[in-house]
């Protein structure tokens, strides 16, 4: 009887502890929205770690991109290749595309899939820097296929098309794709994505495992606010605003030593800048012309150039934005609209500012002797030449080249130490 007990109750508990863990078992998603760079690398290569450590039964990468840095690319797709836990890369949602770097990385993933109204292709490699010569980028294209060939041909997808995607940038539709053994299937939405990959079979560094995807429980992994921010700020169009607010931050500091809060502003918004701009194709002559368009608006502050250095600076400052990413691929520069705005905004303030400062310096004086000359007042005594004035509260003792008699206004012409020289103001004459 006894037996009999511990029986069933040695069978109630596996039973509850397999229930247990089949109410755990989940597959992990990372959604990647934009172009594959380092900080995107570093989100798959943690999502691929979170997976396992947790258990996820696979990790879905939610793909969206027009492309990206070959480096990062790699870095991904080794990622992909080595992973203990089985990745499913799915082009999503409606609308999305899988192009350059993106084809790499869907063909490495363990299962492909797209969602309908997508499309995949147009990986041939592209220069970051500019122009290069034939030999170079027949180099880089040999490589690039060869590279993506070797992936397709592990993951069983379709090595000719794949060549072709390099080599000629042919591009197809999802289920062109599926037709053409580029991807594994077309799924509208996770769900109907996760009830096809089940009872799939996927090899893995430590062997073949069968799916279990049907009816699991999808956890989202969310992207750290630390990611998030270095994600933003790897933006072109966010570097350059980063690194404009940073010159002038630098040049108030310089221009007011001493006011501190523009210094500390500038020196975080440059220190982004650049950490942004080791992910982007810089052109150093771009970013030497927009230094030394700072430079000359310190200048401008310092030596009277009659706005000759401000023009300068704003002619430095739009070559060198311009000239500041060298891409053919517009994600990877910055906008002409954002360029014009921060030029035509920063060129108003300082004509404004240089405006002001010749405004300032045409100003007559307002203190000590120069601030008295063209003064008016009155004479107390007749001038004879000497005699006594009445000017802003005062008795001054004044001198005039004419006689001039008491209670006549006169205008101050000249400071000799605390003795006025004066002239009678006559009507309708002009004082300086």
């Amino acid at each position: 009887m006894k037996k009999r007990v511990l029986v069933c109750l040695a069978l109630l508990f596996l039973s509850w502890v397999s229930l247990l863990f089949a109410q755990q078992s989940h597959v992990s998603l990372v959604r990647i929205d934009g172009p594959i760079g380092p900080i995107s690398a570093r989100i798959i290569l943690k999502a691929i770690e979170s997976s396992i450590e947790d258990g996820s039964e696979a990790l879905i990468i939610e793909l969206n991109t027009p492309g990206g840095l070959d480096e990062s690319m790699r870095l991904v797709t080794k990622d992909i290749l080595n992973s203990q836990v089985p990745v499913i890369v799915y082009v999503s949602p409606s609308g999305s595309r899988a192009a350059s770097a993106g084809v790499f990385i869907t063909l490495s993933a363990h299962v492909a899939a797209m969602a309908p109204g997508t499309n995949i292709g147009a990986a041939h490699p592209v220069s970051m820097g500019g122009e290069i010569d034939s030999t170079m980028m027949e180099k880089v294209e040999n490589d690039a296929a060869a590279y993506i060939k070797s992936i397709a041909t592990r993951r069983g997808k379709n090595a000719e098309w794949a060549e072709d995607a390099v080599r000629k940038s042919v591009s197809v539709t999802e289920y062109e794709a599926l037709e053409l053994k580029v991807i594994d299937l077309v799924a509208d939405n996770v769900r109907e994505l996760l009830d096809s990959c089940d009872g799939r079979k996927v090899s893995l560094p430590s062997g073949e495992r069968t799916l279990n995807t049907k009816g699991v429980e999808l956890k989202r992994i969310e992207i750290s606010w630390r990611d998030r921010v270095l994600e933003v700020i790897s933006n072109p169009n966010i570097a350059y605003i980063l690194f404009s607010i940073g010159m002038l931050g630098i040049f108030f500091e310089l221009s007011n030593p001493g006011a501190i809060f523009p210094g500390i502003i500038g020196g975080i918004c440059l220190i982004l800048g650049f950490f942004a701009f080791q992910s982007l194709p810089i052109n150093y002559a771009g970013l030497l012309l927009m230094a030394l368009a700072v430079i000359f608006f310190i200048l401008e502050v310092k030596v009277t150039s009659y706005g000759a250095l401000t023009i300068g600076g704003i002619v430095s400052l739009f070559l060198g934005s311009l000239m500041l990413f060298e891409s053919p691929l517009p994600y990877m520069r910055a906008s002409l609209s954002i360029i014009i705005f921060v030029v035509v905004g920063m060129a108003a303030f300082f004509i404004f500012a240089v405006g002001f400062g010749l405004k300032a310096q045409r100003r007559k004086a307002a203190t000590g002797k120069r601030g008295m000359v063209g003064e008016v007042g009155v004479a107390k005594s007749p001038l004879k030449p000497e005699g006594s004035v009445f000017i802003h509260g005062e008795l001054w003792k004044a001198i005039a080249d004419e006689p001039i008699e008491e209670g006549e206004k006169v205008v101050v012409k000249e400071v000799d130490r605390l003795t006025l020289k004066v002239t009678k103001k006559s009507d309708g004459s002009i004082t300086w």
